[in-house]
């Protein structure tokens, strides 16, 4: 089906915001048409769209991009050094970490070019070209290669975008990767080319005393304290191009970076994020709300739960355990607090009576259009049926893909199986060698077998509460029959008697190797039980996908003609989009007033020495005792931490610039406030903050902590 013209109307029109409403994660590519250049400059913009994007030329989109898989990170110097959060570059701070070099503890400086740590499996990508490929796409559709539904799906956007890159200009260029995407659940798409670097290399990280001061119990939350930063290095060869890793390779010399302000920031001041947030759903219907809250986040909440506790136990008693397991928790908590907020905030925040009113004016929208009329009773009878499966699936995959690691793919034992019975060596071989490769991919340096058999001793059991004998994996019924119920005696088997339980037992294996012996893996039963499971589940659920997304198609695009005089923006969808504000305050809740920045003076207030998650490094405190902030302190000489703005983000912002009206870099944002968790999902004005960390206190720990003069003299500081 075409777009319709009164869409493209809503999505081109002019602004009739008023200057409070900051919700939105624009497109770049669309910010002339829709006038929203006018917008920010009302509120204090003092830059030119081209500034901002400029498909012909450099602008401050060259100076953000893709940091890792799912991060943003900004350039600061003319040679490539990269600003990120410290949690976005945690993972490649633990991988350089052991116990004789611990980083994640100690922190990071390299005092030169030389100390910077080569990263394998780290990369930076900049957003190259951006192209409208809507009409191409809907042509595709109207002359039958494709339906609706197909066209918005990975396989076929992944042969265009090959197809497009293969006509380009770009194509066998270094480094340039296409992807095609949907926006407005397939009423507009879009073709982006990467740039991508791959040489990126560790340049700084604060201790986590300081880069996740406040852990867990902070996370989500105001006032903050957090110093959440890190920096990292691009380098490329002799001509500015990606280049694999090489001692030959030099500090890119980027064509954009931002200039850092030290003025600092008063409440209304413009403040503007460059970003790539991950994933919003601002266009769910209630039951589909009803549906998040129940089947995905709580299958989160209580899955992880059990899995945190078992990984907090393991990690207090060993540091070896503690640096291997720190990306791992970091990753599964965050969201797992995540969800608990969101579904309490949609609760507070009445998201569910706010998404039946909305329901309740398309609903008389729709009235005597065929397009339109009863789209949401379709979407909500299709909710109903499909929740079931969707809830199964979460629980299953949580528990048995998120939190235990052991397991052997029942594909490839097949396989070893076939080359047995066949007595095919060359099949045998191969399959050997992927053996190999899985063994090794299980036992690598963050894995400790027994902290796994501990989570899957809890975590089966927990599972088992959660769902209905008939939903559970079939394997549970040999846990009934030849356990008696005893999960740790089927556990214990489970990891002491598989073929890729041990060393041993894999050796023993591939010295004899037998189909007996794979008849009665426990192992390679287990995981196919697991994968089964997950499958049919998926499989009930994706019985009703395509329907549900066309209808999804037909609300959006609806949705845009009952505005036609307000622009839209799709969700997000992990592509760079520009959402503008303010620094801002707010009133959480009756008699309780946040101002909108932090200083030094709460890191002392919060400091326990008995709590891991509030220790105060001793040279930090004894800089902020003697107010030994340099030229970084505000104007009263007090120091400022962290920030709040009314900038729109999500996951993927982390490490995003925060901007101020002349395109300088005030802040870095990493988090958003316990209040508004359900702004995925409905954005709140009133509440909805930001947290970003104060560029001050990032240049003042960067100079006075780590002792990096050297890094500060590359930027642009402008006093």
């Amino acid at each position: 089906m075409k777009i319709k013209k009164y869409l493209v109307a809503a999505i081109t029109a002019a602004f009739t915001f008023s200057a409070q409403a900051d919700e939105g994660m624009w497109l770049l590519q669309l910010m002339k048409q829709q006038n929203s250049i006018d917008m920010m400059k009302k509120q204090g913009l003092k830059l030119e769209a081209d500034d901002l994007y400029n498909p012909n030329g450099v602008s401050l989109k060259d100076a953000v991009g893709i940091f890792g898989g799912g991060c943003t990170g900004e350039i600061i110097s003319p040679e490539g050094l990269i600003l990120t959060n410290h949690h976005c570059g945690y993972s490649s701070i633990q991988q350089h970490s052991s116990v004789e070099h611990d980083y994640l503890t100690d922190g990071f400086w390299a005092k030169s070019r030389a100390e910077e740590l080569p990263t394998p499996g780290l990369k930076f990508r900049f957003v190259h070209r951006i192209t409208d490929i809507t009409d191409l796409i809907n042509s595709r559709i109207r002359a039958g290669e494709v339906n609706e539904y197909e066209a918005m799906t990975v396989p076929f956007l992944n042969k265009v975008a090959k197809e497009e890159l293969e006509k380009s200009d770009l194509k066998g260029k270094p480094g340039i990767e296409v992807r095609a995407l949907p926006f407005y659940a397939g009423n507009k798409y879009y073709l982006f080319y990467y740039k991508v670097y791959n040489d990126v290399r560790m340049v700084a990280a604060p201790p986590s005393s300081v880069g996740k001061f406040g852990g867990e119990t902070d996370n989500w939350m105001w006032p903050r304290h957090t110093g959440d930063f890190s920096m990292f290095r691009i380098y490329a060869d002799k001509n500015g191009e990606p280049a694999e890793y090489s001692t030959e390779n030099v500090p890119l010399k980027t064509p954009k970076f931002f200039p850092i302000s030290l003025k600092g920031l008063n409440e209304g001041d413009y403040a503007m994020i460059m970003g790539f947030p991950g994933s919003t759903e601002r266009y769910l219907t209630q039951s589909e709300v009803r549906q998040r809250m129940t089947a995905i986040n709580q299958a989160m909440i209580d899955m992880r739960t059990v899995y945190l506790d078992v990984l907090k136990k393991y990690m207090r008693q060993s540091d070896k355990t503690r640096i291997q397991y720190a990306t791992k928790f970091a990753g599964s908590s965050n969201y797992w607090k995540n969800s608990i907020g969101m579904n309490k905030a949609i609760v507070d925040n009445n998201v569910l009576e706010t998404k039946a009113e909305q329901e309740k004016r398309f609903a008389a929208f729709a009235q005597g259009n065929p397009e339109y009329e009863g789209v949401v009773d379709k979407i909500d009878a299709l909710v109903e049926k499909m929740t079931p499966a969707l809830r199964r699936t979460e629980y299953i995959y949580e528990a048995l893909n998120g939190a235990i690691e052991f397991g052997c793919p029942p594909a490839l034992m097949d396989k070893m199986k076939q080359a047995i019975e066949t007595k095919n060596d060359s099949l045998f071989q191969a399959t050997k060698k992927q053996l190999e490769t899985m063994y090794d991919d299980i036992y690598n340096k963050d894995y400790d077998p027994e902290v796994d058999r501990a989570v899957a001793k809890a975590i089966l059991p927990a599972l088992a509460k959660a769902l209905t004998p008939e939903e559970l994996p079939v394997f549970y019924q040999t846990i009934e029959k030849e356990y008696k119920g005893n999960y740790d005696a089927y556990v214990d088997d489970l990891f002491d008697t598989s073929i890729l339980g041990s060393r041993d037992n894999f050796d023993k294996f591939l010295k004899k190797p037998s189909v007996k012996a794979i008849d009665h893996d426990m192992a390679t039963a287990y995981s196919r039980a697991k994968l089964e499971a997950i499958k049919t589940a998926a499989t009930e659920r994706g019985k009703f996908s395509q329907e549900l997304n066309l209808l999804h198609k037909a609300y959006i695009r609806g949705l845009g003609e009952m505005k036609q005089s307000v622009p839209s923006y799709p969700d997000a969808n992990f592509t760079i989009r520009l959402t503008y504000g303010n620094v801002k305050s707010y009133n959480p809740k009756d008699g309780v007033h946040y101002k909108y920045f932090t200083t030094t003076n709460g890191i002392l207030e919060k400091e326990d020495p008995e709590n891991p998650e509030f220790t105060v490094p001793a040279k930090l405190k004894e800089l902020i005792l003697k107010k030994d902030f340099g030229r970084y302190a505000m104007e009263d000489g007090t120091m400022p931490v962290c920030f709040l703005t009314t900038n729109d983000i999500t996951g993927g912002n982390s490490g995003s610039p925060v901007i101020d009206g002349e395109g300088r870099l005030i802040g870095c944002a990493f988090d958003g406030n316990w209040e508004s968790l359900s702004g995925d999902i409905s954005f709140d004005n009133s509440l909805q903050r930001c947290i970003a960390l104060d560029i001050r206190y990032m240049l003042f720990i960067l100079d006075k902590l780590g002792g990096c003069s050297h890094l500060i003299n590359e930027m642009n500081i402008v006093e």
